[in-house]
């Protein structure tokens, strides 16, 4: 039970951080469309392999971030111009009209494992984030580095990624048009979330010079 906390955590942030439309989720969707889902959750369990080693390697370096205080600090410094910087462009960008996202073209009709491991792998935006995330976590207290806790952490992201990409590839084609709501405002939605993400850091560093 004690290691429950982070399977949930790593499930949470993975599906929160898989959830916006972008090349991965929306290419397991085209697949899912174009080719049957089989074939889609071959290509999404290829992309959530390398989101494992991703987070693995993520928080081998957030171990070594952890024992120094002042990075930590110094990233949760990061962290809130970071999410301001984000929430002011997700609220800006969602007033622009945006074309829709560009897919990975399918032409071969090989083992759809071996590309979601290669677009996966393209994108490196996991392990930034999941060496803040940890490092985050474990500075409240939420999170420690050791192994059963690391094991259970990566497990949950694991998972998380992947039903990030069954939503899409099960939901997508049929609520293409009742999503368009929330497709439309996906970047107020996430703007406010960074945005509450970013008050609640910004009162952790000034608890921290105060006491």
């Amino acid at each position: 039970m004690v290691y429950s906390l982070p399977l949930l955590l790593g499930f949470i942030t993975s599906a929160i951080g898989i959830t916006p439309p972008g090349l991965i989720n929306m290419t397991a969707a085209k697949v899912s469309i174009e080719e049957g889902r089989i074939r889609a959750y071959i290509f999404a369990l290829g992309a959530t392999c390398v989101i494992l080693i991703q987070t693995f390697i993520a928080i081998v370096f957030a171990k070594f971030i952890d024992n120094t205080p002042e990075i930590v600090i110094l990233l949760r410094e990061i962290g809130l111009v970071l999410f301001l910087a984000l929430t002011i462009y997700f609220f800006w960008t969602s007033k622009i009209h945006k074309p829709k996202e560009k897919l990975a073209k399918l032409r071969s009709k090989r083992s759809r494992f071996f590309l979601g491991m290669l677009l996966s792998a393209l994108n490196l935006f996991p392990i930034p984030f999941y060496v803040f995330i940890s490092v985050t976590l474990a500075s409240y207290n939420y999170f420690t580095f050791e192994k059963p806790f690391i094991w259970s952490f990566v497990i949950g992201s694991g998972i998380g990624s992947f039903f990030a990409f069954y939503c899409y590839i099960v939901f997508f084609k049929k609520m293409e048009t009742k999503t368009a709501f929330i497709l439309k405002n996906i970047n107020y939605i996430i703007g406010s979330i960074t945005g509450l993400v970013a008050l609640i850091t910004l009162i952790n560093i000034i608890k921290y010079y105060l006491s």
